[in-house]
């Protein structure tokens, strides 16, 4: 162990000499995280090997950071805040996600009819469509510290797209399923699944509140979250692992509402003070999430991409694009939202990934589609994340939300 751990330090440390070296071509350093995943993962190089990416150990460390840098989402859920937005937000959340959902599903149900692929598989890319990956668009708002309009409705969505996501998968999941005869995941479950991560992430942030309200310096501060994202992350493991086996609990969930519940019992200053105190686990978390991410992914799928990958990545595309659009147009939000909210909402893979595992379990007795999902979201992963990521950052600077460096002499 004490050997797979070294390699996984080692290549975190070259993703981040990556992401300088992208930095200084005026480019987002979670380019270089991504490339430094992918070429040094199983695929290529394999200084991070498969064994390490299905070690135990490996997967409690990325839950736990999943839970640290879902506290950066949780952290802009102030309730003062999300009244001001109101049912601007919910209706955006809406019309993007469900139709994006809607448009690849279309897509996908024209082709199949045509090539006489079952009808039901398209309804699986819908539901593998619609959720966004919220680990590109923070790094570019952690590294850029963007701010403005686009930025904080940003935040807010992509935990609501992520419970939208949720409920929308695991019911395709679970109706594709009943079509196969295979198992599946009983629709009961599914609210349990979405609102469980909140009640164990609200159950700590309470005391946690009460606590950082105490605490001033910033060494109790760090105890203090790190103690509670522990808790946290614990309480998730433990229900998953001993009561709610076959499905996986979302940690990032655990860790937004964890921190949605502390952040609105303490002042604003304090708050500013504890994100800043926060703010490099938060990198760290960044990091080890995006090479996460990056190390499954397989370059030569791009070589192998067909159209059902340049249908599923223009189709999702224009569902987030213009399905954000479309709610921030008719709910009246700003000009700069409308515009380019939806280029930040095309980052997926890591949730596409996860997504794709569950349901080719799900499509087991049929292996053609198996192979039809796999080959498809694997080649659109590769792709697509590195399109997406340009786009984000595009999105923040078009809306004008990047700081300008300042000019050396």
């Amino acid at each position: 162990m004490v050997g797979y751990l070294l390699r996984w330090l080692l290549t975190l440390a070259a993703a981040f000499l990556a992401g300088k070296l992208m930095a200084k071509i005026k480019m987002p350093s979670i380019l270089g995280w991504l490339i430094a995943g992918m070429l040094l993962g199983p695929h290529a190089v394999g200084l991070m090997p498969q064994t390490i990416l299905d070690a135990g150990w490996y997967r409690l460390i990325i839950m736990w950071m999943q839970c640290a840098f879902g506290v950066m989402l949780g952290a802009e859920l102030i309730w003062k805040k999300l009244k001001s937005y109101g049912k601007a937000l919910v209706i955006t959340t809406l019309t993007q996600s469900l139709g994006t959902f809607a448009l690849v599903s279309l897509a996908f149900g024209i082709i199949f009819a045509v090539t006489e692929v079952p009808i039901y598989l398209a309804f699986v890319f819908g539901g593998i469509a619609l959720a966004t990956a919220p680990a590109p668009a923070l790094s570019i708002v952690n590294e850029f510290h963007a701010k403005g309009p686009v930025t904080d409705t940003l935040l807010p969505m992509t935990v609501l797209d992520d419970v939208v996501g949720i409920a929308v998968f695991f019911t395709v999941n679970s109706l594709v399923a009943r079509a196969v005869s295979g198992g599946a995941v009983p629709l009961v479950m599914i609210p349990v699944m979405i609102f469980l991560p909140i009640v164990v992430g609200g159950v700590v942030g309470l005391p946690t509140g009460l606590l950082l309200k105490r605490c001033r310096k910033k060494a109790p501060t760090l105890a203090v979250l790190l103690l509670g994202i522990t808790v946290t992350m614990g309480i998730g493991w433990t229900l998953n692992t001993f009561l709610l086996t076959g499905i996986t609990l979302n940690y990032m969930l655990m860790g937004v509402s964890f921190a949605a519940v502390f952040s609105n019992l303490v002042p604003e200053a304090r708050l500013n003070e504890i994100s800043a105190d926060f703010s490099p686990v938060l990198g760290v978390s960044l990091l080890a999430a995006i090479v996460d991410l990056g190390a499954p992914l397989n370059y030569h799928l791009i070589l192998g991409a067909g159209l059902y990958t340049f249908v599923y990545i223009l189709s999702r595309a224009c569902g987030k694009y213009f399905g954000a659009r479309f709610g921030a147009r008719i709910t009246g939000m700003p000009g700069t939202v409308r515009k380019y909210l939806g280029l930040t909402l095309l980052p997926h893979s890591g949730v596409s990934l996860v997504f794709t595992g569950i349901i080719c379990s799900t499509l087991a007795s049929v292996p053609q589609l198996v192979q039809i999902v796999q080959g498809t979201i694997a080649a659109a992963a590769v792709i697509n994340e590195f399109i997406a990521v340009i786009a984000a950052k595009k999105g923040f600077e078009l809306a004008k939300e990047i700081p300008k460096a300042p000019k050396t002499a």
